[in-house]
Order: C-alpha cells, then structure tokens, then sequence
C-alpha cells in the first residue's frame, strides 16, 4: 500500500474522483430535493431525473471509450471536469432566471461527460500503475464510490437543507474546478496522431473485435451482465424484505442501505489488499457463488439480525467482485484498448441492474418476493459458473485478427 500511495498518478487521481463522488452527490441531493419541490413530489418527475442520469450511460458509453482511446487522457479528464462545471453554472443562471426545468440538462450534460473521463482515468492507472498495484488501486477507487453511498446522501441533504439550490450549485461549480486544477498536476500523456485519422466507428467496430477475440474478456462481460441482472431483480424490492418479511417499518430500510454500503466499503479494502495475494479464478468463484447463498438466505430470514449480516455480506462481496474482476480486465486488455473494453463492459453491470429493476416489479407481481429473491440468486450463480470459463495466465496477449481465442 505505499508503494500505492507513493505513486503520484494514483494519488491525484483518487483525490480527483473524491471531489467529483462529492459534487456528484450533492448535485443527486439538491436535484431529487428541488425536483421534488417544484412538482409537488410528481413521481413522473423524479423518475425522468433517473432516466436523465443513466440513459447517456448506454447511448455514449461505447463511443466515450473509443475517443478515450485516441485523445489525450490527461486532458480529457481536465476537460471532463471543466465541462461539467461549466454545465453546473449555465443551469445556475436559467435557475436565477426562473427556468427551474433546466435543471435536468445538468445531470444529462454531467453524465455524458462521465463516459469519456471515467475511460481516461482506466487508461492512466494501466499506463502509470504498476500491474502488481493495479487492483488495490481499483479497490481504493470503489472504496470512495462506496464511502459515498453512505456519506454522500447525508453530505448532499446537509448542504441543500443548509444553502438552498443556488449555493448548492455553487458549491459543485467550485468541487468541479477543483478536481480539474489537480488533474493538471498529472504527467503528460500523448496520444498517438495516426488514431485521429481512423472513422471513430471503425474504432468503435474494432474494440468489439477484440473483445470478442479474447475468451477472458467475453467470461468477463457474461459475468458482470450475470451479476447485474441477479442484483437489478432484487434492488427495488428491499422495501419489501423489511416491510413483509422481517414486519418493519418502511423507514427501517435505510439502515440496510447502509450495511450495504458499509459492505462494500469493506468488500473495496478486502479486494485492496488481498487481490493481489490469491488465486483470482478461485475467489471469483466462491465469492459468487456466497452472493448467490446470501441472498436466499436473506430472502428466507424472518430474522432482523441475520438479515442485516447477509445485507452486509451481499456488499462486501459485490464490490470485492467487482474490483477483482475490473483488475483482471485491466490486466488483460492492452494499452491501445483499454477505453473501447473499459467503456463496453463495464456498463454491462448497469445495464443488467436496470434491466432487472425494471422487471422487479412485474415479476413480485405474478411469482411474489421469495421466488424473485431464487431467482435473482440462480442468475447469479450463473455468472459463479461462467466465471470458471476463463484462463488466467500470462501476460495480455495481442488480438488475434482472424478472431481465434488468445488467452
């Protein structure tokens, strides 16, 4: 863990994302809050901000890792986060001007702009991180995204509650800055000229092509759209678990929240510093297939004790996978792909966990919670198998043209 700390890269990139997860949850916050307020609670309304906030993530995904892979990293992230502020302060001035639906551009303009830095800090770790040091840093990186899943909704709340929307604004004006004046200490990385000259289609094509010639890489995305799914089946109906089958009160769900986030607070600094130290085929393995059991037995609990342990150990495992599997992909992937893969796979997760919540409700419906609950656990003990396909051995190799299984 020096060693990690030791490395500037990492450093001025992990202090990056913690001003950024602080603006992002203050900007969730103030947003929900104020939305809320204009529309009287219209549900309509706050659920078209979610959909403002995940739709780019699938429409821009793909390309914002191809442009990831031909322009400059460093500057990309700068841009990244100057862009977003500049968002943040033209809102601020619709706001003033009483155009308080503007607030919605904010959170498309700052999601759209994720899918092309979040690629671009990928490609900085794997050119300026040791590859022993890689899944630590992936740890630390979910640790702050899972600190905040805690902290953030109260940070959020404290600040609206205290400033209003317009100091609110401000003050992500000022994080957003902030980040990106750091991310100007970050050595120089150039991008090769020839890359612009390639239709970025053609590129998009290209990182398929790849993906689809590395066996691991195609284990990888079954596991993390597996794992998204069996997730996204049962994250809507937590409610449920604590109302009907531990007979509490709807408030009590967001003490399970909060073990869940505490989990996978835990579950980052587990994969920090074990990845590196264990076999990560067989972890992969266990480690789903325990998610899996956890859920059943959650389902089934009556009990509020054991209930709350399984919450717990739901989070630590989903980001311990999570991280060990985001490793590996960094391992595996050359330098020249890392956005296309980073920015095809990854989303998968979030795909698969919509998709699942989406179908949550109709399902609780026509089968009741604990079949959905079976169900979301069989899913993923899928990916627990599917996990077994891959070869990990080596060093990354280089994509086979003719589309033959390298790994």
């Amino acid at each position: 863990m020096k060693a990690l700390f030791a490395n500037r890269v990492f450093r001025i990139v992990a202090f990056a994302d913690l001003l950024q997860q602080l603006a992002i949850w203050i900007r969730n916050i103030s947003l929900l809050f104020y939305v809320m307020e204009q529309t009287d609670s219209d549900p309509v309304a706050v659920s078209l901000l979610n959909v403002m906030e995940y739709a780019p993530i699938f429409l821009f995904s793909f390309i914002g890792g191809a442009f990831a892979d031909r322009w400059n990293p460093k500057r990309t992230m700068i841009a990244g986060d100057l862009l977003s502020a500049l968002s943040i302060g033209a809102i601020l001035l619709f706001v003033l001007g009483g155009s308080w639906q503007a607030v919605f551009a904010a959170t498309v303009v700052s999601a759209i702009v994720s899918q092309f830095s979040q690629p671009s800090s990928a490609v900085m770790f794997k050119r300026h991180v040791p590859e022993e040091l890689l899944a630590p840093a992936i740890g630390i990186s979910q640790g702050i995204m899972s600190l905040f899943i805690i902290v953030g909704p109260v940070v959020g709340t404290l600040i609206y509650s205290s400033l209003g929307l317009t100091y609110s604004l401000a003050v992500m004006i000022g994080l957003f800055l902030t980040a990106a004046a750091v991310q100007f200490f970050l050595p120089p990385s150039s991008r090769s000229p020839e890359r612009g000259a390639v239709p970025i289609l053609e590129d998009v094509k290209e990182g398929l092509r790849y993906i689809r010639s590395h066996r691991n890489l195609i284990v990888i995305a079954l596991t993390f759209a597996c794992i998204g799914l069996g997730s996204g089946l049962i994250q809507p109906l937590d409610i449920y678990i604590v109302t009907e089958r531990l007979q509490l009160d709807k408030e009590s769900v967001q003490w399970f929240y909060a073990l869940s986030g505490a989990g996978m607070l835990v579950g980052g600094g587990a994969a920090a510093i074990l990845g590196p130290k264990i076999n990560p085929r067989v972890v992969i393995f266990v480690g789903i297939a325990f998610l899996s059991f956890s859920i059943i037995v959650e389902a089934l609990s009556v009990w509020v004790y054991l209930t709350a342990a399984m919450r717990f150990m739901v989070g630590v495992m989903t980001a311990f996978m999570q991280i060990v599997l985001g490793a590996i992909m960094m391992k595996l992937v050359e330098e020249a792909y890392i956005g296309r893969v980073n920015g095809t796979i990854t989303p998968l997760l979030m795909a698969g966990t919509l998709t699942g919540s989406a179908l949550a409700g109709p399902l609780m419906k026509s089968i009741t919670l604990v079949p959905v609950y079976g169900l979301s656990a069989a899913i993923i003990l899928i990916a627990a198998f599917a996990s077994l396909g891959m070869k990990l051995a080596g060093a990354p190799a280089k994509a086979d043209q003719s589309g033959a299984h390298m790994d």
